[in-house]
């Protein structure tokens, strides 16, 4: 049965177009999506989605048409305690064994995914279904469990960017790409990190029954239809990537101390760190994987990150103040590194949104 939703003050429906007969050929039923769950299951990967296909359902049924139908499965057929230890109850899996699977989601799990992707049987089964199903979609580390499937050999995979190296290390056929929110190659869409299943989701939904009820469901959860950006604008990444720091911390703390002098280069680094330019910049980079300058950019970038989120200065103000020189400069390097202007960043990150 599709999860309950209570849209509350509804949408005036003659705001919404007529939605076309959906494109796939189960014009006559609803569309079966199928999510394969176990113990530790993100709730988040798995209620985001459901909200969207159950929120589509919704809407056309108002129209006298059919939508989703999202059956929750496991192998046991059992309660299954989510990563916030509530619970799903699950059918069992033989349920669908004569139903038409149209897409199967497979969420992660916020904790270590190892037991799972260890679990023969699940796998097994993850595979048999995929080949059945028109799509096979992940969401967020769900794209571990989908690639050792075998079933994305050859294709271009995202997954949380925490992940994204043991996907890449695990699956060497696999193509993977750590930016994305979500990615479709052929019949396998995966999607980044956590609410992104929710992007993915809405994807789903356009390809189904067009852009007009996708908009009217983001419109409802008060999400973009399509955001702006990567995932590493949205997770901790850039500090992450400044690597070594713990051979480099002290000179880290120092030059983030001293953001603001415009000159503040290799020689000055090499000095604080005893060390000659020309070898600091050898071990800096062998060590960190990236070079000093580029090290300085990103430490210039995560304040003001920080600043656009959490003040009301301006955009020049925050320029200077972190040595960036010019605001144009400031926002090339916005758009390089997280695809967004500094403008928009602080439009849906900060104190103010």
């Amino acid at each position: 049965m599709l999860p309950v939703y209570n849209p509350g003050e509804d949408i005036a429906m003659t705001s919404i177009p007529e939605i076309p007969p959906t494109r796939t050929k189960a014009r006559g039923a609803p569309l079966i999506v199928a999510f394969i769950i176990f113990d530790g299951v993100s709730s988040l990967d798995l209620s985001g989605p459901l909200s969207v296909f159950a929120g589509a359902s919704h809407f056309l049924k108002q129209q006298g048409k059919h939508g989703y139908e999202c059956p929750v499965v496991s192998l046991g057929g059992k309660k299954i305690v989510t990563d916030l230890g509530a619970a799903f109850l699950s059918q069992q899996t033989s349920t669908l064994a004569r139903r038409k699977i149209d897409t199967l989601m497979i969420p992660g799990a916020m904790g270590p995914m190892d037991p799972v992707l260890s679990d023969r049987k699940l796998l097994s089964w993850i595979a048999r279904q995929g080949r059945r199903a028109r799509r096979l979609c992940s969401i967020c580390a769900g794209g571990r469990l989908l690639a050792a499937s075998g079933l994305a050999e050859g294709r271009r995979m995202v997954t949380h960017w925490a992940h994204c190296a043991a996907l890449q290390e695990q699956n060497p056929g696999v193509k993977v790409e750590e930016d994305p929110i979500y990615i479709e190659d052929g019949p396998i869409w995966s999607s980044a990190g956590v609410t992104a299943g929710i992007d993915l989701a809405l994807a789903l939904v356009e390809q189904d029954f067009g852009r007009d009820l996708a908009m009217a469901i983001a419109r409802q959860h008060v999400v973009f239809m399509k955001r702006p950006g990567g995932q590493s604008q949205f997770s901790t990444m850039l500090e992450a990537q400044i690597a070594g720091k713990n051979t480099f911390a002290k000179l880290h703390e120092w030059a983030i101390g001293r953001l603001g002098d415009r000159g503040l280069n290799v020689d000055q680094l090499a000095g604080q760190a005893g060390m000659s330019p020309r070898n600091f910049a050898r071990v800096y980079t062998a060590t960190t994987g990236r070079t000093p300058s580029k090290a300085i950019e990103f430490m210039r970038l995560e304040e003001a990150r920080r600043l656009l989120e959490d003040t009301d200065k301006s955009i020049d103000e925050i320029s200077d103040k972190i040595g960036f020189g010019s605001t144009e400069r400031m926002r090339t390097t916005f758009q390089r590194n997280l695809k967004v202007s500094p403008r928009d960043y602080r439009l849906r990150f900060g104190c103010a949104s």
